[in-house]
């Protein structure tokens, strides 16, 4: 086994995704991309850590999947346009339609047995 690296130290446990609950980048020019960002929450409001989020295009194909931070937080960086945002977990699932513009777009996705 070896030994953690500085680009291994930012992604999640088991999973090759980028750490959802770091910063985004100081670099990331916000007028240019489109961040789709947010947090799954169960039915009671409270986070859900370890769901598995799929970002699906606007005819439902999937695109992407990220796993969340233990304070449930997800982060895609996506075009502009019509997505829906698909969370699996323990505690049940759920979708959320987002039309994405430029900049930041914040989601809450609840999710539900």
């Amino acid at each position: 086994m070896t030994a953690p690296t500085a680009a291994s130290a930012a992604t999640a446990a088991g999973c090759a995704a980028p750490d959802q609950a770091a910063p985004l980048p100081a670099s990331l020019d916000l007028e240019k991309e489109t961040v789709i960002t947010g947090v799954v929450r169960s039915a009671e409001g409270e986070a859900v850590p370890g769901a598995y989020v799929r970002l699906l295009d606007s005819t439902g194909e999937f695109t992407a999947e990220v796993v969340t931070s233990p304070a449930g937080q997800f982060r895609f960086f996506a075009a502009p346009g019509t997505w829906t945002l698909r969370a699996l977990s323990r505690h049940g699932n759920g979708d959320t339609a987002v039309t994405a513009g430029r900049g930041i777009n914040e989601v809450t996705v609840t999710v539900v047995d």
